[in-house]
């Protein structure tokens, strides 16, 4: 990371915090909060002057991002079993981190295991890429101050703003490209990129990132919301199954307990993308977000969320069943995907196939088991696996059908849908585990068009367990080891270390 800015005057900066070499991941850990407390609170007492006019005409003020970084010089063997947690080659490698106390627990394991595996210690210092102003303020805080132009006064003479050359996904497509004496990445993700991440998804669910768990449900329907929160409530009420807390948008907070009163205020308006969370020690617990229907709503907030690094996530909708011998209500595990929703072709060509992850595949139709209490053949009267195509015209009945029908039949596809597709290659590209399981809720080939009646009906009868299904897939999900959820069909032959 190279600074790109060049001035006139040097600008104010704090103290030079160097390198200093770290064997302990829990050490490297606070090392790297100091760094990033001290250097966003120097930014936002600079601005305080500003708005003040205390800081004199044409002064710039800096201060950088933490980073983690690493040297390695031997092609020492490591677990081939290992999916992540070890570089590649000998060479240097370094990330920038942003908010490093919300991502204490992450840090640390991905610290942990490099020491662990390469047996050298980590460095802990300040790089050379610059803390937008706008990133200074975290947790719903915004920069609100009103300033002249009259003297040629901007926010931009004085502060580093957000630079979209260094906030892509470079990394993660696959595309990154090093400068002369650049380290190589240590992490999918720069701290600029996080950071806008961490900022779009207060935006657009209304409640912090430091709620947000590592098991995510995504749907499309309030349907499931609704079910989602009673459950929590009764969960919570009961006091079972570990959790904490169910936070709802506006940060509005009810807690374990009978006697629990509900704390907080509610957005003034809806959210587009309204999430809930089931707290959970260490981020263990589940979230759920409505994403609205399409697969640019899907992309958008898989986008976002896999900054967080989550488990796992899974994709619960509504579809069309395509075969005459589905029925309403029967189930689709998907096991793969024919991705006709475009919002990614740029970033995931469609001839990158997106394979299913057998702990996913396992997980859930082992919840589906138990929920629906049927197992081996009988399993078979309300679920199949196969394939799922994704489109991004949801009229698509009203086109000439010879064209589509051809080519979902030669697709084998059993249901199509909006945002499947879109979730699982996100998954896929953001090395986050990831699932479907669909319900048919109509079958236009076949003459049973999702009516209002109809729909009343069957969502009544199936919403609950469709969502206690994936509910049961995510803590089967949970209690399994971290290294054998991480499947290695998520990694490439170059990669990052950090998962």
């Amino acid at each position: 990371m190279y600074d790109s800015f060049s001035y006139d005057s040097p600008p104010l900066l704090p103290e030079l915090i160097p390198f200093t070499g770290f064997s302990d991941a829990a050490g490297a850990v606070q090392r790297l909060v100091e760094i990033y407390q001290r250097n966003t609170a120097f930014i936002r007492s600079a601005f305080d002057d500003y708005v003040a006019g205390r800081l004199p005409a044409g002064q710039r003020v800096r201060a950088y991002y933490p980073a983690i970084r690493i040297k390695v010089r031997t092609y020492q063997s490591v677990d081939s079993r290992l999916s992540y947690g070890h570089v590649i080659e000998p060479g240097t490698y370094m990330t920038t981190v942003t908010q490093p106390a919300l991502y204490a627990n992450y840090l640390k394991e991905q610290i942990g295991l490099l020491l662990r595996n390469h047996s050298v210690p980590v460095e802990i210092g300040e790089s050379s890429l610059p803390i937008p102003l706008h990133f200074s303020f975290t947790d719903g805080k915004y920069v609100e101050a009103t300033y002249s132009d009259a003297h040629g006064d901007a926010l931009r003479d004085h502060f580093d703003v957000p630079d979209l050359a260094v906030t892509d996904d470079a990394i993660v497509n696959g595309t990154w490209q090093p400068r002369p004496g650049e380290p190589m990445p240590l992490a999918p993700f720069t701290a600029p990129r996080v950071d806008y991440s961490l900022h779009r998804l207060q935006h657009y669910t209304a409640t912090a990132p430091r709620h947000f768990q590592n098991f995510v449900l995504f749907t499309n329907y309030q349907f499931y919301v609704d079910a989602f929160c009673q459950w929590a409530r009764e969960t919570l009420a009961q006091g079972e199954g570990g959790y904490l807390a169910l936070v709802e948008p506006g940060n509005v907070m009810t807690p374990r307990g009978a006697d629990a009163e509900r704390s907080g205020q509610d957005p003034a308006r809806a959210p587009q993308m309204p999430s809930y969370h089931l707290v959970r020690e260490n981020h263990s617990g589940i979230t759920l977000i409505n994403i609205g229907v399409g697969p640019s709503n899907a992309k958008t907030i898989t986008d976002h969320v896999a900054v967080l690094r989550p488990s796992a996530w899974l994709m619960l909708g509504h579809c069309a069943g395509l075969r005459t011998t589905q029925r309403l209500g029967d189930y689709v595990l998907a096991h793969g995907y024919v991705r006709e929703d475009h919002v990614l072709d740029a970033d995931l060509p469609t001839w990158v196939p997106v394979p299913p992850l057998a702990e996913i595949q396992v997980a859930l139709e082992q919840a589906v088991a138990e929920v629906a209490g049927l197992s081996g053949w009988e399993l078979k009267r309300i679920m199949r696996t196969g394939t799922v195509a994704t489109i991004d015209n949801r009229n698509w009945e009203l086109r000439d059908h010879r064209e589509p029908i051809m080519r979902l039949s030669q697709s084998r596809a059993i249901a199509l849908d909006m945002e499947s597709a879109t979730v699982a290659a996100n998954g896929f590209r953001f090395r986050v585990p990831y699932g479907t399981l669909l319900c048919v809720s109509d079958k236009p080939l076949h003459g049973e068009l999702k009516l209002p009646g109809m729909a009343s009906d069957f969502y009544r009868t199936q919403v609950g367990q469709h969502l206690h299904i994936g509910i049961r897939a995510l803590e089967l999900l949970r209690d399994m080891p971290r290294e054998r959820l991480h499947s290695r069909k998520l990694r490439s032959f170059i990669e990052t270390a950090f998962k």
